[in-house]
């Protein structure tokens, strides 16, 4: 497929990608409100880079509307910036990719989508048992 074809059909499918993700996904983590104060900070220190309409990504995206996790998300498809900050600090542009800042400021870029929604459960989810 020419790369026309593919941005065109970027174009008309990205939207409806993006709806039936939100309509699709509700929150169904409650919290108290002083924990998801903690969460909201704690998720400052991640990034996830990834592309609108790619399903691995939107997967993960859906993991964190699922666990009201407000990650920061950023679009290496779409925005230069992102993409290089993506190939220099994790050393390829692969999506998705969250990056994470540890507590003792090492970065750390973790790959695959079964692995990121691993790591958030992990994080994020098991203070709900």
């Amino acid at each position: 497929m020419s790369s026309h074809a593919e941005n065109v059909i970027y174009k008309l499918l990205s939207p409806v990608i993006w709806v039936a993700e939100r309509l699709g996904t509700s929150r169904q983590v409650q919290r108290e409100p002083e924990v998801q104060a903690d969460i909201e900070r704690a998720c400052c220190q991640l990034a996830l880079y990834q592309f609108r309409s790619c399903p691995f990504c939107i997967k993960v995206r859906r993991e964190m509307t699922r666990l009201d996790l407000p990650i920061e998300v950023r679009d290496a498809q779409l925005d230069p910036e992102h993409r290089e900050a993506l190939k220099m600090g994790g050393g390829r542009v692969k999506v998705p990719c969250l990056r994470i800042i540890h507590e003792d400021g090492q970065v750390e870029w973790l790959y695959e989508s079964d692995d990121i929604i691993v790591y958030l459960r992990r994080r994020f989810a098991e203070s709900e048992q």
